[in-house]
Order: structure tokens, then sequence, then C-alpha cells
């Protein structure tokens, strides 16, 4: 199953969301250090300011105010201090036990339990920020204190000032704090893309030029080399591929030089062979025709001369057969054949119709363009490779598959009911070479019949496989591209046992 490719898996976004997270997180941090920073100064120097205007103002309304006080006292109390601090929007209470004044309005809710008690037993001022109505306030609780005498402990009086006082312009100031930092947050995120993408730009250039040098290099193109510039971990990267190109192309040119000999050292041992073999052939030909006028271990021996040499002959030729393959020398003779009549000349030339079952269709229904003779190694191959190492019986089915394309296949199947093709050896099948069996190592197969046969079939721009059948034996298939007309396309219909 395909995956779907996320928005983030190229390298450029990855690159350009993490310089932008880097940018956003140190820009937040930064402002949310300086703004605590700011607020706090901002805040702390009012609130001196107004702490301290107020104290020097409650220190002189005390010393004309008497003690006890009545609620007239504690009225003028409070508009003296109001009187002095007239442009500051201050609202100011008094209170002495049940007494109380204030102007210019009733400030009592904005007091809380916990600064009343405060007020009662501290003999400093007692400050609290409170919101009313969505506005900041300061609200500041100062006790008045007299001295019994010189060196005594100063006492409270009872009596008790409160202020309130709106904080609109330091509210201002934190609004516009929060503003800047938003507009300093914003900046660093756009030169943090800026900077993402020109540094993408540079990262990303080797990383290309890497990636279109591997792609050559897989097409075959090993003479590839990346330009290093720079002594960068990227310059490595370059250095290192160019390092393993050149490598890889050595070991290829050795192993190119090395499958050639091997291939012309076949070649030529096979030529060689030629030679000697068919005189060989051609003395124990003679012998076999006088072999029952024989005793019987000559006659025993001379078989065992002429069973070997006609293996060894057949291996020549198979050999010559591949090393034409590998030389690019082998051409398709092409002819219009019956494929039927085909498979029933190849049984019928090795004597296997009563081996062989078939399921054929009529003669004439089934033609197309192939090369005979490789047609009947095909075939040969398939048959006799089932009836070496399959187990009775051995089936032979032509037909005729269309694809939705409109390409249609002319398909070969052999199958018998042996023990099957092993997994482990499925892979390896058509190799050169190859035996699915350790014991058959020294059969008188030669390993390569599977092997040309899938160089012929793929000659024909076919395609061959080999699977195991679910009830047991195994099955080889061969496609060929067929080119029939409208009369052969009812081949499949016509198909009938033989």
């Amino acid at each position: 199953m395909a995956r779907t490719p996320l928005p983030l898996r190229g390298l450029r976004p990855r690159l350009v969301v993490a310089f932008a997270l880097v940018a956003v997180v140190s820009a937040l941090s930064t402002g949310a250090l300086a703004f605590r920073e700011a607020r706090t100064g901002v805040l702390q120097q009012s609130q001196d300011s107004v702490i301290r205007q107020f104290r020097t103002s409650v220190d002189a309304v005390a010393l004309s105010t008497p003690l006890p006080p009545s609620r007239s006292d504690l009225q003028t109390a409070v508009t003296q201090v109001l009187h002095a601090n007239q442009s500051q929007g201050w609202q100011v209470m008094a209170t002495y036990g049940g007494l109380s004044a204030f102007t210019p309005e009733d400030v009592s809710d904005r007091l809380s339990p916990e600064l009343r008690r405060s007020v009662a037993d501290r003999r400093a001022a007692v400050f609290q920020r409170v919101n009313t109505d969505g506005r900041p306030c300061l609200v500041v609780g100062m006790p008045v204190t007299y001295d019994s005498g010189p060196g005594t402990e100063t006492r409270l009086s009872g009596l008790v000032m409160y202020l309130v006082v709106p904080q609109n312009t330091e509210q201002a100031s934190v609004q516009a704090m929060v503003s800047g930092i938003e507009r300093a947050t914003l900046v660093a995120l756009c030169l943090a893309v800026v900077l993402a993408l020109l540094a993408a730009r540079g990262v990303l250039r080797p990383v290309r030029a890497l990636r279109r040098a591997t792609r050559r290099m897989a097409e075959g193109h090993l003479d590839i080399r990346l330009a290093v510039d720079g002594s960068d971990e990227l310059a490595d990267l370059s250095k290192s591929f160019n390092e393993t190109a050149a490598a890889l192309e050595r070991s290829v040119a050795e192993l190119r030089r090395l499958e050639a000999r091997a291939r012309r050292f076949a070649a030529d041992v096979s030529h060689e062979l030629r030679t000697p073999l068919a005189a060989m052939s051609a003395v124990t030909d003679v012998l076999d025709e006088n072999a029952a006028q024989l005793d019987r271990e000559t006659g025993d021996a001379l078989r065992l001369v002429s069973e070997g040499t006609s293996r060894l002959s057949g291996l020549v030729e198979d050999l010559m057969e591949i090393s034409r393959f590998d030389a690019g020398a082998v051409r398709l003779h092409l002819d219009e054949v019956d494929l039927a009549e085909s498979v029933l000349r190849t049984l019928a030339s090795r004597g296997w119709q009563d081996r062989v079952e078939t399921r054929l269709p009529r003669p004439g229904t089934l033609r197309t363009r192939v090369d005979p003779r490789r047609l009947d190694v095909v075939t040969a191959n398939l048959i006799g490779n089932a009836l070496r190492h399959g187990a009775p019986p051995v089936r032979v089915t032509l037909r005729v598959r269309e694809e939705r394309t409109g390409v249609a296949w002319a398909v070969i199947e052999v199958d018998d009911n042996g023990p099957g093709i092993a997994e482990d050896a499925m892979p390896h099948i058509f190799e050169r070479f190859y035996k699915a069996n350790t014991a058959r190592t020294r059969s008188e197969s030669s390993g390569l019949g599977l092997a040309i046969t899938a160089e012929n079939v793929h000659l024909h721009g076919g395609r061959i496989g080999a699977a195991n059948r679910p009830e047991g034996g195994s099955v080889f298939t061969v496609e060929l591209p067929l080119r029939r007309d409208s009369a052969a396309a009812r081949a499949d219909d016509d198909t009938g046992a033989r």
C-alpha cells in the first residue's frame, strides 16, 4: 500500500518550520521576560510614588486630627488629603472604629477582608491591586500611628486611611509593551522564514545534486562525480560519494572483465569440445550397432560410454547456446506457426505421446509468429523437466488469455503431480546451473535447461513463471504475445482434451 506523502516530509518545509519555531520561541521567551521586567518596573514605580505621596498627605493630616476623631474630623481629614492631590484621580476613605468618611464616593466595596485585617495588624502601609469592572486599581491602606514619648515604640491610633487609585496609565503602558512584543515576534518570524529559505537553498543544492547523481548511478552511469565545495558535512558527503562511485566503478569494471573472460572461456571450451565429441559420438554410434555381438561386461561399459558421451554433447550444446545469448548473437527466425501442431511435433519427435496428457485447441485455430526451433526448445525443456523431476500425469495445456487492454497472449502450461518446488528454490529456478535438489547435482541435468528456456521466451517478448499447484505438483507457465485474426479468437471455446 502506497504511503501518502505528508506536507512536512520534505527537507525544505522542515527547515522553514524549524527556523520559524526557533524564532517564535526565542521572540516569545525574550518578549515574556522583557514584558515581565518592564511591567514589574512600571507598576512598582507607580506604586512607590503613590504610597510616598499618600504617606506624606496622611502624616500632614494626622497632626491636625484630634483623637478620638468625630465623623466631621474624619471628613475633614479626607478632604485635606484629596485637596493636596487633586489631579491624581484619588478616592480617599477614613475609618475609626465604626465611623467612616469618604470622598468622592464610598470605596468600602473595594476593600478586601484580607486588606482590612492586614491594616489592623501592621504599622506600615498595605497595598493590593484589584480589577473593578475590568479597570485595574491600586488600593492602599495606611494606619495612623503616634509616639508615646522618646524611646518608645509607635502605637496604632485606630485611625486608618484608605486610597483607591485607578491605574489606567500603567495599563496603557503595559498594552503598548504587548503590542511591541507582538510586532517584534512577527518581524522575527518573517526573518526566520527568509533565513530558513536561504539555508534550505544552500543545504538542498548539494542534496539535490547527490540525488541526481545517485539516480544516474542507478541507471548505470558509474562515471558520475559530484563537485566538492567547502569543508562542511555536505562537502564530506559529496567526497564520500565520489570515493564510493570510483570504488564501485573499479569493482564493476573488474567484474565485467572477469565475466567476459568466463564467457569467452566457456565459449572457447565448448567450441573446442565439439570436434572430439563429434568423433566420439560417431564411434559410439558404430559400437552401439555391434553391442549385441559383445560380451555382457563390454556391452555395459559401451552403454556407459555412450550415455556419458550423449550427456556431454548435450552440455556442450547448452553451453554454446548460453554463450550465444551472452554475446547477443542470437537472432529469431520468425515464421507463422500453429502452436498446437508445434506441441504435438515436440512430443512425437521425443516419443512422449503416451506419457503426456494434452489439452490443445483444434489445429489451425491458434497461430502466431515465432521461431519454430526455439519454441520447440522451450516446450521440450519444460516437458522434459516435468517428466524427470515430477510425477505423472504430466499435462500440457494451450490456451489464450486476453487482458483488459486488448492484448492477447498464447499461454502454454506444463504441470505435474510431483512434490513441487521448494519455496527457497522458487526465486532461483531459472538461474544457470541451479538445481533445486542437491541430490540431483550429479544427475544428467546440466542445470541450464530452464535458463535457456527463459532466455528463449524473453527473446520472443514473452514471460515465464513457475509455481506450485494447491493440490500438489508444480506448474510452469509461458506467455507469448499473440497476433491472431478474428477466426482464432474462438480458440478458447474450441479447446478440447487429446
